[in-house]
């Protein structure tokens, strides 16, 4: 009986029960434990798979041709030939194969630096086109404006949304020197008894989004869940399932916003979806509402915010800047918008045409930006950093850094009450609330509380604080009934 793998007699033959075939035993076990499979049909084969074959013993002649001392030495002389022969193919293939290898490593090499100079000349393509002047010699609308600043593969901002933006500025700003504090607004000592009343349970996991403005309380975890929470209701009214991790919300009036980590932005209308905003090459980072409450903005790692009429609920303008974004914030007037950076670099653009007027450092990555209703001064704050830093837009430098605190632990939300007077500070160790004083120009802490606020908010007159910690727990601060 001839072994099927050796073809030579089997010493100790075994035959498959599946195949039918004959093997040398220890030379089928061999197969069976590497590879597990009939070596002749390929299926699965177990060694209880195996007969052994009784077979009478005999001993195996040698081979008439190497009975002499010269015959061996000539099959000796042939395996060295063939050895000899298989060597050299072995070389030569060897040879073959590290020049295949060199070539596609060089191949290799050029893309990357082909695509590294591509992406360094888009970049710099992108920073020159961004400062190029136009100048309009003709007589239409814009000759008198003498320059328009260029922004590569950005939109115009359309010219009714323009009109409405400089309304609302010319709006706001005439009324805000004279403006009284507004008539029922709480005090520093109404504020000073504040306490945290818990609301709601943990609606998400790892919460990563928090928004409120005077209506429904909207938070968003990494797990890809949200929660729409009512104050007036004191109920969780949705729970929208993004699948993907929620990274920034919004509310406007009966409108919720909420960004993600894939680059969307999704707007709800009284609890149902209505647009979904796929505009981001990179994470959505941040959302910001405009004073008019028709304007949307976005800012995303890509290096880019992009501008949304929510009138017709759809893109109204782009603009690319030359680092990553992390978030932003409207100023009270509408006319200036803010945007920081992964550089550490809080970049200032006007709303109407995107260029950039002004900017200032911070140091690190910002974590949050926030306004003050006075229209001069803005709070921002580094990620990981417990230092808040408020700045005076009106000046450069480091005299721009109006005012500096330090807090207990890591600052991951700001909030500035309508009022002008009190700025909260919420982190990992609890709500800090700053009060200013216009009339002795001085700072007082006038609150501290132990409630982990990853997020939080004023409410109308400052009656109350809306705060969320790390798991979607909502509590609201106020003085208790």
């Amino acid at each position: 009986m001839l072994c099927a793998i050796s073809g030579e007699p089997a010493e100790e033959p075994v035959i498959s029960k599946l195949s039918g075939h004959v093997f040398e035993k220890r030379l089928i076990e061999k197969w069976i434990e590497e590879n597990g499979k009939d070596p002749i049909t390929s299926d699965d084969l177990t060694l209880d798979d195996l007969l052994p074959v009784k077979t009478a013993r005999v001993v195996r002649p040698r081979p008439p041709t190497l009975t002499s001392i010269p015959a061996l030495l000539s099959t000796f002389q042939n395996e060295w030939d063939a050895m000899a022969l298989e060597s050299f193919n072995l070389r030569e293939q060897l040879q073959r194969t590290r020049e295949e290898l060199s070539t596609a490593l060089y191949q290799n090499d050029a893309a990357v630096r082909v695509i590294a100079r591509l992406s360094r000349e888009r970049d710099e393509a992108r920073n020159a086109l961004s400062k190029v002047s136009v100048s309009n010699n003709g007589n239409g609308a814009n000759a008198d404006t003498g320059a328009e600043s260029m922004a590569i593969d950005s939109d115009a901002l359309p010219s009714q949304l323009v009109q409405v933006v400089e309304a609302t500025q010319a709006k706001l700003s005439k009324s805000r020197k004279k403006r009284p504090i507004p008539e029922g607004t709480a005090t520093s000592e109404d504020i000073a008894s504040y306490s945290a009343q818990i609301k709601s349970p943990s609606t998400v996991k790892d919460m990563s989004a928090f928004a409120y403005m005077y209506g429904p309380v909207a938070v968003g975890g990494q797990d890809g869940t949200a929660a729409i929470y009512s104050p007036a209701n004191d109920a969780v009214e949705y729970m929208p399932s993004l699948r993907e991790p929620v990274t920034a919300a919004a509310c406007i009036d009966t409108k919720t916003v909420l960004a993600t980590a894939s680059g969307s932005v999704k707007v709800f209308l009284d609890l149902e979806e209505v647009a979904s905003f796929s505009e981001h090459a990179g994470p959505t980072t941040g959302v910001a509402v405009h004073p008019c409450l028709e304007l949307l903005a976005s800012v995303s790692s890509d290096k880019s915010f992009i501008f949304y009429d929510l009138k017709v609920l759809k893109r109204a303008t782009r603009v690319f800047t030359d680092s990553p974004l992390t978030t932003c914030a409207f100023h009270p007037d509408g006319h200036l918008f803010a945007a920081g950076t992964a550089s550490g670099e809080i970049k200032v653009f006007m709303t109407a045409t995107g260029e950039q007027a002004t900017s200032f450092s911070l140091g690190s990555p910002v974590q949050a930006i926030v306004f003050s209703e006075n229209g001069y001064w803005f709070a921002a704050v580094g990620k990981g950093e417990n230092t808040v830093t408020i700045f005076d837009i009106r000046k450069q430098g480091d005299a721009a850094k109006a005012k500096t605190f330090e807090a207990d632990g890591a600052v991951e939300s700001l909030a500035w009450d309508y009022s002008q007077q009190f700025l909260a500070i919420g982190g990992p160790t609890g709500v800090v609330v700053q009060h200013y004083a216009k009339s002795s120009k001085s700072w007082t802490e006038i609150l501290k509380s132990d409630f982990p606020a990853k997020g939080l908010s004023w409410g109308a007159n400052a009656n109350m604080l809306v705060c969320a910690d790390q798991g979607g727990r909502i509590a609201i601060l106020t003085t208790r009934e």
